[in-house]
């Protein structure tokens, strides 16, 4: 087409041209499709392009009313997305604004913030604290000084980094450093129908819930994830929290009812994190899917990276990574054992078949 048909169905707002070209209005900013049914503008102010990738790249902005961008290829909104993940990668420690960044990938703010999450699950300045935290830890771990490790991941002050520590590191930077040194680990195991269960924690909450046949090898495990921690086995007196953690967890082994929400200390990504979160608000006697996960958070492609936040679950139970399945409904995989996995899932299954009939049997009543 001519810029002249092009013209004529802008005037005539031909719909079947709509995925043809889009046209861009200087004047404002902006561009549509032909069919918006904005203001005609002035034929002086108009210039049009193939598609609303090349219309981004020339710094026009969608229009609200007819959402042209709707059109662009995915695969090409996927390598723009990804380039600006390298970009806040390598100035991570810089001051990036959603501004200065859409103006980097020729996008609007607010259609920039839409489609990063659609891509990659969190926004762009949740990936930028992503990445300074990997450099701060990096930093720690090659034995750079704490102040200069802060400072240089682009952290302004350290205070914010110890607000994330527990979350983000599961340790201030001073401990991570040191590879766990003088960190204190309780841990408690006893029998119960599933296996030996394993907990630890440190001051701040839980740091490992295992399943196993045999303590020593749990403990085994343990020491290996914090090398340098002081690990010991919970005293008979003065550990009350974690003896009831330990109860708590025992009972719902037992009887398979909802598990307790218990204070966490456990490190992992922006993404693993927000599994993490979605998972523990999946009611017990319930399942989803892999792809049904990816989907809740906003990450509907990221199915292999949500099954690697399952795996990489180090709190069993607590955070019930048990009620995620394959689309087929087969089992899929399971840290602590497939038949493990099963068999919490059909108590799940059972104890919430019983509360119903109790329920509906109260209501006859």
């Amino acid at each position: 087409m001519n810029e002249e048909q092009q013209w004529q169905a802008l005037v005539s707002r031909d719909a079947s041209m709509d995925k043809r070209f889009v046209y861009g209005v200087l004047t404002t900013g902006i561009y549509c499709r032909p069919s918006c049914a904005s203001r005609k503008p002035l034929r002086k102010n108009v210039r049009f392009y193939a598609d609303a990738t090349e219309a981004e790249q020339d710094g026009l902005r969608p229009c609200k009313r007819c959402r042209p961008d709707a059109d662009c290829p995915d695969e090409v909104m996927k390598n723009r997305i990804h380039n600006l993940c390298r970009y806040i990668q390598a100035h991570a420690a810089d001051k990036l604004t959603l501004a200065s960044l859409g103006a980097k990938a020729h996008m609007s703010p607010e259609h920039l913030q839409r489609r990063f999450k659609d891509v990659v699950g969190v926004s762009p300045a949740q990936y930028q604290q992503a990445c300074r935290l990997r450099t701060l830890k990096r930093g720690l771990r090659d034995g750079d000084r704490i102040t200069d490790a802060i400072y240089e991941a682009g952290f302004g002050s350290s205070s914010r980094v110890y607000e994330q520590a527990a979350t983000r590191i599961g340790m201030t930077p001073g401990e991570y450093r040191a590879g766990g040194q003088g960190v204190d680990i309780s841990w408690a195991c006893c029998e119960t129908p599933l296996g030996r269960l394993m907990m630890a924690a440190t001051d701040r909450g839980l740091c490992s819930v295992k399943l196993g046949d045999d303590e020593a090898d749990l403990l085994m495990q343990l020491r290996a994830e914090y090398p340098q921690a002081v690990v010991t086995a919970m005293p008979k007196t003065g550990q009350e929290p974690l003896r009831d953690w330990m109860n708590a967890l025992t009972a719902y082994l037992e009887d398979g009812r909802q598990a307790p929400a218990l204070p966490m200390d456990i490190r992992g990504t922006a993404f693993q994190m927000k599994v993490w979160e979605y998972l523990c608000r999946i009611p017990a006697g319930e399942l989803r899917s892999y792809a049904e996960v990816a989907h809740a958070i906003g990450r509907s492609k990221a199915v292999r990276a949500v099954a690697s936040a399952c795996a990489a679950n180090r709190v069993a139970l607590v955070i019930p990574c048990h009620r995620v399945i394959r689309g087929d409904g087969g089992m899929g995989g399971y840290r602590w054992g497939v038949e493990r996995k099963r068999a919490l899932i059909e108590s799940e299954r059972v104890a919430r078949a019983s509360d119903r009939r109790e329920l509906a049997a109260a209501k006859r009543k």
